[in-house]
């Protein structure tokens, strides 16, 4: 086996060891999901949403929340507690680079985030009768860039952070803004031009868009596909540019 597969399967038992951050990382989405169907004005046909009933269109914003609590929960504070721990320091002794590392952290974070998308399409599909993505090569497509970008994020922020308090903190100041412009609470059919505008320049805004394209049976538009090549391209370049051991 190769380093970076041999170190993907460790890392991965090592995360699955943390049952918080297991929780909040690939449960929590799940979860969310389940209590917004329950909620009869989620499931009814909305007319001003086009007659689409509003679980239709949440389905992938909280596939888009999944995958960044646990880019910037969870990966954040797991490669800054090494750090803090002294883990990298012992790292920095073997054959292991920051980009074997960092590839590691990328490579186990998105086959974890694929897990949990199979059972929020299996519990939208069962439970409150949302159908699988009419086009679901682009919505697998959408998927991973959305998950290669905020993960990349989570790993820059990781990369520079001290310590697991202040990686988690700047993580969660940078949440709550990227869920607003991936259309949590406002959703981006109701967003203004310049709310809209941003939130197609943001990894999530832009992922959100594109799962919903794909969901309709659309190839995603160009430019969302560009933003988040280039959140992924930028960000994951500046984590292997800035990685410290100590």
């Amino acid at each position: 086996m190769s380093p970076l597969f041999r170190l993907t399967v460790t890392e991965t038992r090592l995360f699955l060891r943390e049952p918080v951050v297991v929780f909040f990382a690939l449960a929590f989405a799940p979860i969310l999901l389940v209590v917004l169907g329950l909620i009869p004005s989620m499931r009814a046909a909305n007319a001003e949403l086009g007659g689409v009933r509003p679980i239709v269109l949440y389905l992938p914003i909280v596939v888009a929340m999944g995958i960044a609590l646990f880019a910037l929960s969870g990966l954040t504070q797991l490669l800054a507690g090494y750090r803090e721990k002294g883990v990298l320091r012992r790292l920095r002794t073997t054959p292991v680079g920051p980009r074997v590392l960092l590839g590691a952290q990328l490579l186990m974070a998105t086959a974890l985030s694929l897990a949990t998308l199979l059972v929020l399409l299996v519990v939208g599909r069962l439970a409150f009768d949302v159908h699988l993505p009419r086009l679901l090569p682009a919505f697998l497509l959408g998927h991973l860039l959305v998950a290669a970008s905020m993960f990349a994020l989570g790993l820059l922020i990781a990369a520079l952070a001290p310590n697991g308090r202040s990686a988690a903190a700047v993580g969660s100041l940078l949440f709550f803004p990227l869920m607003f412009f991936a259309g949590l609470w406002l959703p981006r059919a109701r967003m203004n031009g310049v709310l809209l505008t941003i939130s197609d320049l943001t990894p999530l805004g832009a992922g959100v868009q594109s799962l919903q394209d794909a969901t309709a049976g659309h190839w995603p538009h160009p430019i969302h596909l560009l933003a988040l090549l280039a959140w992924t391209t930028v960000a994951g370049g500046l984590a292997a540019r800035y990685f410290r051991w100590e």
